[in-house]
């Protein structure tokens, strides 16, 4: 939906406006950018979502199925901060100065991590919960996180 609604933008932006519209380059340059708004949320999910699934995982092997809060925390640092870079760089470089950008980056990381702090004890009852019902608690050993690999091959 976000890239059909950037292609409704784009059209918005090319049509002729209505004759007594005098807002129109007000009206491109704020959904002018909606391409690339939406570009950099799709790439910064993508890898801010792989990369806290795959520190997740590496750090439970590691730890051998404990510490849950020190995974969830620095998982979601990892996630949270490729996010981050990656979404507010494609939205912003070149059009706000590096020192904002950066303070951004690490202000959105941060309030992510608070949140994640905050919400955790209900994450561990939530997670606990699962692992009790299915009567499973699942162990990455041997996996491949090639997320260009289409099939499994053994």
């Amino acid at each position: 939906m976000n890239f059909f609604a950037v292609v409704c933008y784009q059209l918005a932006i090319i049509l002729p406006a209505e004759a007594t519209w005098n807002e129109q380059a007000a009206f491109a340059l704020v959904l002018g950018q909606t391409p690339r708004i939406a570009l950099g949320s799709l790439a910064a999910f993508l890898v801010g979502s792989f990369l806290n699934a795959y520190v997740m995982s590496k750090m439970k092997v590691f730890s051998k199925g404990k510490h849950f809060g020190q995974r969830a925390i620095l998982s979601t640092v990892a996630g949270e901060l490729a996010d981050s870079i990656i979404f507010c760089t494609i939205v912003f470089i070149f059009v706000i100065p590096f020192d904002i950008l950066w303070m951004m980056i690490l202000t959105q990381t941060s309030l992510k991590t608070l949140y994640e702090i905050i919400i955790l004890p209900v994450t561990a009852r939530v997670v606990k919960h699962v692992k009790r019902i299915e009567n499973t608690d699942v162990y990455d050993e041997k996996i491949s996180y090639n997320v260009l690999k289409l099939m499994n091959n053994e």
